[in-house]
C-alpha cells in the first residue's frame, strides 16, 4: 500500500502546485512591491516604452533595466499598492501606486503575449501631487 500511496501523493502535490503558480502580471506586481528591478526586467520585451518624471522614450531591454534600477535606487521603493488588474486584448495590465521615500507614483504596466510568453511592453511612473 505504501508503494502506491507515496507516488500518488507526490503526483497530487505537483498537480496542485501547478494551479497556484503566478502569472507574468503577478510576478511583475511582486517585483514592483519589493523594488526588484532584476526580477521585473525578466519580463521586459526587446523594446520597452518607459515613462518617468524626467524622461519618456522607447528603450532596449538592457537600457530599460538600467533606467528602472536607477529609478528604484534613487527613490527607495517602499511598496506597491495594486489598484486594478485586468486583461486587455492579447495581454494583461495593472494600475497601482508605487510608494517610495521621495513620494508616490501612479504606475501603469501593460503586458502582451509574445511567442507564448507574457512580456512588459510599457511602464509609466507618474508622480502623484
Amino acid at each position: 500500500m505504501k508503494k502506491i500511496f507515496t507516488p500518488v501523493l507526490v503526483l497530487a502535490l505537483v498537480v496542485a502546485s501547478s494551479f497556484n503558480s503566478l502569472t507574468g502580471i503577478d510576478e511583475v506586481i511582486s517585483a514592483l512591491r519589493t523594488g526588484n528591478s532584476a526580477e521585473l526586467s525578466k519580463y521586459f520585451d526587446d523594446n520597452v516604452e518607459l515613462t518617468l518624471p524626467d524622461k519618456s522614450d522607447s528603450y532596449s531591454k538592457a537600457q530599460a533595466q538600467l533606467i528602472v534600477k536607477d529609478f528604484f535606487g534613487n527613490n527607495g521603493v517602499k511598496g506597491f499598492d495594486l489598484k486594478h488588474k485586468g486583461d486587455s486584448p492579447g495581454g494583461h495590465f495593472c494600475i497601482g501606486t508605487l510608494q517610495t521615500n521621495s513620494g508616490n507614483f501612479r504606475t501603469n504596466v501593460f503586458m502582451k503575449t509574445k511567442n507564448g510568453k507574457e512580456v512588459v511592453k510599457e511602464i509609466r511612473f507618474q508622480p502623484i501631487e
